[in-house]
């Protein structure tokens, strides 16, 4: 409950992970039928890069900020949010429920997570009126077990957790296999830091031992692991749409001239077969 994500938001992570989180969303819009959108760990939705906070630790400046001004090739939905938020220079950055948000159409709906309290409040403040979104002040873990699947029966899971805790990786585990178990055909994104080869090796190997469906693994580093204290980070996906891999691979590759000081390196792996 410690953890504040506007120290950290804009970051080169948020860049990679928002913008794999709009391919997405477009994936689901591409269907009629309507989606729901469970986020567990949703934060404020928007960051103020002129808050204390971000100029104390002005991350943002080697992430959004390196693409803000140009059009992403390989997500032209993301880059294009941001341009709309920011019409008189690069002053707010989007979370994930302002993305989500977004990219909602009339029918879709959003669940949003947070347990601080204060972010919690900020939260349901933001969205208050706002009919597709609901926010829940409670744990996004617990979250997974309680509220799917939706009615609509389409959609994604979002899981994108701090990593300040020991167990972080066994409660993502848990989470996943919950929600899998509950909602099989669901799109399930889980995010994680790239400080070590652990999380990503325990999560490829539960991916592949339950098995999880359709699982593929997204890894870019904007910088060298001895040049900095996160490196780069990673994305989980199971029941990946249709060509994700491809996309991913594209925006990898995109981000990969833009971010971090040119020794960028990324993969994009399946796990389980498609």
């Amino acid at each position: 409950m410690n953890y504040r994500h506007a120290f950290h938001a804009g970051n080169h992570a948020d860049v990679f992970k928002h913008a794999a989180l709009a391919l997405v969303l477009e994936h689901l819009r591409a269907k009629p039928q309507p989606f729901a959108v469970l986020d567990t760990h949703a934060g404020l939705g928007a960051y103020d890069l002129e808050s204390d906070e971000a100029q104390r630790s002005p991350e943002w400046r080697q992430g959004v900020a390196r693409i803000f001004g140009r059009r992403l090739e390989a997500a032209p939905a993301y880059s294009d949010l941001i341009a709309a938020l920011n019409p008189g220079g690069l002053k707010t950055c989007p979370g994930s429920p302002e993305i989500v948000r977004a990219l909602l159409r009339q029918d879709d709906r959003l669940m949003a997570c947070e347990l601080h309290p204060a972010d919690a409040e900020a939260l349901k403040a933001r969205y208050r009126g706002e009919p597709r979104v609901a926010v829940h002040h409670r744990d996004g873990y617990e979250a997974v077990g309680a509220l799917v699947p939706p009615p609509e029966r389409r959609g994604l899971v979002f899981i994108d957790p701090p990593f300040e805790q020991p167990d972080e990786t066994d409660r993502l585990i848990g989470a996943l296999t919950t929600g899998l178990k509950r909602w099989p055909s669901g799109i399930f994104m889980a995010w994680y830091p790239l400080k070590d080869r652990k999380t990503s090796g325990a999560l490829a190997a539960a991916a592949q031992a339950t098995p999880f469906p359709k699982a593929l693994r997204a890894e870019l580093s904007p910088f060298l692991w001895e040049e900095n204290s996160l490196p780069g980070s990673g994305l989980l996906v199971c029941n990946a749409p249709w060509k994700l891999d491809e996309k991913l691979a594209a925006l990898c590759e995109e981000l990969s001239a833009l971010l971090g000081n040119g020794s960028a390196r990324w993969a994009v792996d399946p796990l389980t077969p498609a």
